[in-house]
């Protein structure tokens, strides 16, 4: 029998084996593991046999085993491990594959997040501005190529992936993750959404657009139910998935955490295969938003839930097994499961490469100077009382105030998040600017009352820095129950992200505005966060203020460029400032229930006659660039024809720019309830100084349906419409005409 001591060193010796396993367990899973899917062996059609049959083929070769594997990502310690390691101890996102079969020669995939550019090793790639940024340039084409130079990098990173884009719809502006998708508009939404699906594609990236469906809360996501009419779900929270499939091709969809009518959307059968396979006739896979996207083995197979991401968990081969023998499941619903998938990674892995995608392009100098432009043209002027462009003499004193004005913040720490270092501060950009023209920047936080008192009376021109950082918004990365105890209102921080407690800036912020702008008549406020602020408690006491989003790793520079004159800014709102917070829908970051309704954003202030502070698509420029006039082509159409527009645009100064021409429809001769006008077509022109333009623009007469949710169909109305053409949503704004929508002859 063993004595005392013996027992206690024995159990030493046993704690010191396992801890030294664990450790080695742990450091295995922190490895970096990368394949190179380059060289990895791809199965081909037989000649005369398509894709699809070949992958039920390839099916049929496969035990349940592999089936499974087609299904899941990682094994799920490991999984989970590699994933929590990399991502929460050393700051990056890790490859993290699904799927590969060598003996069938069928690759996995391997996911690089986003939106702002390819998070895999994302310490040396290029980052971008937000998403809410790019949707303020209202530039499409101009996304397109951030897409593609994202694709490159996210190759070159050996990854073939991507969960991009966000296009969930901003419907308040406390939304935490509002900076990852585009604005309040379904239009302009999937009108940026299809440009970065088909050009990301165009490099074999896989396209997973995200989050299937009406995920537009943040703190409550893994469980509040959302409820919506037929119509609102159909006509405002679905059009742009809808677009990015059926017109954009997307390879793939992620479901969304949140409940939609009472049943998770990772294993909601309305939502993924009544809408989404029977309807859009979508043919791609459905992959789960990570870790907690997945609450049923069986609902979600039923659904048509493809892929459970980053692990295996709810469907790991046991439990599949159990499924089976107990008749709950049937093996023919797995198979067309694991075919969609094999079919997707066929088709993009047996395309021709057209380049090469090296490690030289990972934040390749032309995509740090796109990624610049961006920036550029995504700021938004919304006031400028005679002070922008400054003019920037030799020995000008230039003072930068605020405590984020040299901090290296591109966004939230969430998944989107990306490390690289390079990154140019507002302040940095402003001070080289100065620099180059002999002129003075100094720079000073406000908890220095009295050095920022100084600096303000003493300048020529005060830049006052403010707005949010990843403690104050952005995704929420704990889950939580409902039950959990919410961050304090007046504290106004959090670790973790999250939705924002308040749309007004932080108290520090509108005290050191309000107090600084009484010492200098020159002041200017430039904002850094994802989405609207209210201003109404200081707006009146500065002459300008610039929207500068999180803008990149040369955000800094673009801002100086844009302060100084040497780029005039282009940038349109792309959500509506509203005058207070009660003009918005109501927002309650706790709910477990909540009702979309139809109206919000614009059509909610057209709808109630609300004078908006600043309207959907409204930004500032230093030319000035008006709409003289516009013709319809024909004023008469059937549901055959198209609605083509000329629209002459003139720049009646020596300043060359850029104007957004927006297309608004409306509907006040409806005998259904419908938005007084809504957003269907839009396009951002350059001008040359003096330069005179004609814009055309097309509308089709079935983005004019609504669906009538008694008959369960789109329906296009018969009756005269208004049309509207200008810069902004504001009626001031437009000019007006009218055409008839007839009955074929």
């Amino acid at each position: 029998m063993l004595r005392g001591r013996q027992i206690r060193r024995h159990f030493s010796f046993f704690l010191l084996c396992l801890n030294s396993c664990i450790m080695l367990f742990i450091l295995q899973s922190c490895l970096y593991t990368k394949l190179n899917l380059n060289k990895y062996s791809t199965a081909s059609a037989p000649q005369g046999i398509t894709i699809d049959s070949f992958s039920f083929i390839l099916v049929d070769k496969m035990s349940l085993r592999e089936k499974v594997q087609q299904m899941t990502g990682e094994s799920y310690l490991p999984g989970l491990l590699k994933l929590g390691t990399n991502f929460v101890l050393l700051k990056r996102f890790p490859h993290i594959y699904s799927g590969a079969n060598k003996r069938l020669a069928i690759p996995p995939f391997c996911f690089s997040d986003g939106p702002r550019g390819a998070a895999v090793e994302g310490h040396q790639n290029t980052i971008f501005p937000v998403a809410m940024a790019r949707g303020a340039s209202w530039n499409t084409a101009l996304e397109a190529t951030v897409a593609t130079a994202m694709a490159k990098e996210i190759r070159a990173s050996g990854c073939n992936y991507t969960g991009n884009p966000c296009i969930n719809l901003l419907r308040h502006p406390a939304w935490g993750r509002a900076q990852e998708t585009y604005g309040e508009d379904p239009w302009l939404l999937a009108a940026f959404g299809l440009h970065f699906v088909r050009s990301v594609q165009q490099h074999q990236v896989m396209s997973c657009p995200k989050h299937f469906a009406l995920n537009s809360i943040e703190n409550s996501r893994f469980y509040v139910d959302i409820r919506s009419s037929e119509r609102s779900l159909r006509e405002v929270y679905l059009p742009h998935f809808k677009k990015v499939i059926q017109e954009g091709k997307a390879a793939s969809i992620m479901s969304a955490y949140n409940q939609f009518r009472g049943e998770y959307c990772g294993q909601n059968a309305y939502l993924l295969h009544q809408i989404l396979r029977k309807e859009w006739h979508f043919d791609g896979f459905v992959s789960t938003d990570w870790v907690w996207g997945l609450h049923n083995s069986k609902k979600g197979i039923e659904a048509g839930l493809d892929v459970e991401m980053p692990v295996k968990n709810k469907y790991r081969l046991a439990t599949i097994k159990k499924l089976l023998k107990q008749s709950l499941i049937n093996i023919n619903r797995i198979d067309t499961m694991v075919a969609r998938i094999v079919k997707k990674k066929l088709q993009f892995s047996v395309l021709q490469d057209t380049m090469i995608y090296n490690k030289a392009l990972k934040g390749h100098p032309k995509h740090i100077e796109l990624a610049q432009r961006v920036a550029e043209e995504s700021m938004v002027l919304l006031k400028n009382n005679n002070l922008l462009p400054f003019d920037l003499q030799k020995n000008t004193k230039v003072a930068v105030i605020g405590s984020l004005a040299n901090q290296k913040i591109t966004g939230d720490h969430g998944s989107s998040s990306l490390r690289n270092p390079d990154i140019i501060t507002a302040f940095e950009g402003i001070q080289s600017f100065c620099q180059k023209k002999g002129a003075i920047c100094t720079m000073s936080t406000f908890k220095n009352k009295k050095k920022a008192q100084k600096l303000a009376t003493d300048c020529d021109l005060l830049v006052l820095y403010v707005g949010f950082k990843p403690s104050d918004e952005g995704e929420y990365l704990l889950k939580s129950t409902g039950a959990n105890k919410e961050r304090s209102a007046t504290k106004q921080n959090q670790s973790v992200g999250g939705d924002r407690l308040s749309l007004q800036l932080k108290d520090q912020d509108i005290d050191m505005i309000r107090s600084l702008s009484l010492l200098q008549k020159n002041t200017l406020v430039v904002y850094a966060g994802g989405s609207a602020i209210l201003m109404n408690n200081w707006e009146a006491s500065v002459p300008a203020i610039l929207f500068s989003w999180y803008s990149g790793m040369r955000g800094g520079n673009a801002l100086a460029n844009i302060i100084f004159g040497a780029v005039n800014p282009s940038g349109k709102l792309p959500f509506t400032i509203m005058q207070k917070e009660a003009d918005y829908p109501s927002f309650d970051s706790r709910s477990k229930r909540v009702e979309y309704g139809y109206y919000h954003g614009y059509t909610l202030a057209d709808k109630k006659q609300l004078k908006p502070a600043y309207p959907f698509g409204f930004g500032l420029h230093y030319s000035e660039i008006v709409f003289d006039s516009f013709r319809i082509e024909s004023s008469t159409i059937n549901l055959q024809d198209s609605l083509n527009i000329n629209v002459f645009v003139r720049n009646k100064t020596a300043v060359s720019g850029a104007q957004v021409c927006q297309a608004y429809v409306g509907f006040k001769h409806s005998t259904v309830d419908r938005p007084i006008k809504l957003l269907r077509a839009f396009k951002k022109v350059k001008l040359a100084a003096f330069e005179q333009k004609k814009i055309h623009l097309t509308i089709h007469p079935k983005d004019l349906a609504y669906y009538n949710d008694v008959n369960k169909k789109w329906e296009i109305e018969r009756m005269s419409y208004e049309l509207y053409i200008g810069h902004s949503s504001a009626f001031e704004d437009l000019l007006q005409d009218s055409f008839q929508i007839i009955c074929p002859k």
